[in-house]
């Protein structure tokens, strides 16, 4: 199976080159070094990798598996200071964030396409002793190669209410590519039961999820965003991580709100920031006035009405200037939606769309203690704001009752280093 999936592979890359250059030119984030992705290394990175001898390999996607990935370690290396660790990304926003916040001892690369012979050559290189997988990073060449290096483990894993329907329809497929795992640390019991039906005989543990177990750093830059809005007293929405269709619709409802609730300013932080473009083509036809951030210029005025925040890794910083949060991916036609916790770390009001199948256990998390307002119909998303505006205690009261209900479910990290300890 392996074999048939190699010998597809390579026209498949072929017919996605494309898309991939297109993504490497237009996406931000760290792209020097992009060509580790085909095996290829600089003389100076493969001897920072290979003077770490048998190193523990933490692989992350993007950006928030690497803010996960990097916690994980720090935490795993102070229960365990022998231990020595390596850790690569799949995207240039990943790879910029992990080159700028890893320690000094940690090297940082990017995973290879998993074609088998860049595959085997990034393994040689790196000589693990251990490949660790974050969420659902499955890449059947890597798995089984890495297999006859050290144990493969899976950690906060999670299987899609979408994804699950594949994974059962082609179960002759990834029953003994998940059997490769050696252990597989699942957020919920739902989500262990669902890798217990594609494959039975795996080792899965239910560890909860990791990322209950972030932190704010008491360093995370206060931004300043008079330049752009003028007066230091404008109630902020932010639009977090938002995906096509639901800038027009947030903006729209902002537009609606702004006459009877003069002093509201509105952020967008698209998930893709690639999307810019896109988005203040969207914003200059509803005669939004707005700044680019992502141009780094000084805006014209300081009066706006809109910061299209079209840059990476600021994601944090802008909750903690927000008022109140719109989490994206879960409105106009959305359903999976993108990650309650960090707003809730921040004790911020959240709003989300009713149905969000990525995130189900930390909604449900949040709606046993009434800390979060779900919409179910995106004409209803101005009442909501409209409640939450014309009522600051209300989410005063929601923001701190969303810190509680998140603060209970910490300790994934520990459970997950204990249980892969156990394995080695």
């Amino acid at each position: 199976m392996i074999f048939l999936y190699n010998m597809l592979f390579f026209p498949g890359l072929i017919f996605f080159l494309p898309g991939l250059i297109y993504k490497l030119i237009w996406r931000p984030g760290y792209k020097t070094t992009f060509a580790e992705r085909f095996a290829i290394f600089s003389s100076e990175q493969k001897k920072l990798l290979t003077s770490v001898d048998r190193p523990v390999w933490v692989h992350a996607v993007s950006v928030g598996e690497t803010m996960v990935a990097l916690a994980l370690i720090k935490k795993w290396k102070g229960k365990n200071p022998s231990r020595r660790f390596v850790l690569s990304t799949t995207t240039t926003t990943g790879q910029e964030l992990a080159r700028s916040k890893a320690p000094k001892d940690l090297p940082v690369f990017f995973c290879p396409l998993d074609f088998i012979l860049f595959v085997k050559r990034t393994l040689r290189l790196v000589n693990p002793s251990m490949l660790v997988i974050l969420e659902t990073e499955i890449w059947p060449s890597l798995i089984s190669e890495a297999g006859k290096y050290g144990k493969v483990v899976l950690v906060n894993a999670r299987i899609s209410d979408r994804s699950v329907k594949g994974y059962l329809k082609f179960k002759n497929f990834f029953r003994p590519l998940l059997s490769h795992f050696d252990l597989i640390c699942a957020q919920s019991e739902n989500d262990c039961s669902r890798f217990l039906s594609i494959a039975p005989e795996v080792n899965v543990k239910v560890s909860g999820n990791i990322k209950f177990d972030q932190e704010v750093s008491s360093t995370m830059p206060d931004l300043d965003l008079s330049e752009v809005f003028g007066s230091s007293n404008s109630t902020i929405l932010l639009a977090a991580s938002t995906h096509p269709r639901e800038e027009k619709l947030i903006a729209e409802t902002y537009l609606k709100l702004k006459k009877d609730f003069a002093n509201i300013k509105l952020v967008i932080v698209p998930r893709h920031s690639e999307r810019g473009s896109e988005i203040a083509s969207t914003l200059s036809d509803l005669k939004i006035t707005f700044h680019r951030r992502s141009l780094k210029a000084t805006p014209e005025k300081n009066n706006l009405d809109c910061l299209l925040a079209d840059t990476t890794g600021e994601l944090l910083a802008f909750i903690k200037k927000s008022d109140i949060v719109i989490m994206g991916k879960s409105l106009a036609g959305h359903d999976e939606g993108h990650n309650l916790i960090e707003p809730a770390l921040l004790a911020k009001p959240i709003i989300t769309g009713a149905v969000i199948t990525n995130f189900r256990f930390v909604l449900n998390a949040l709606l046993e203690k009434n800390a979060v307002f779900t919409v179910d119909a995106d004409e209803k998303l101005e009442d909501t704001l409209r409640q939450l505006l014309e009522n600051p205690s209300l989410c005063e009261e929601t923001g701190k009752r969303a810190l509680e209900a998140i603060s209970v479910h910490k300790g994934a990290a520990d459970k997950t280093i204990e249980l892969i300890e156990k394995s080695f």
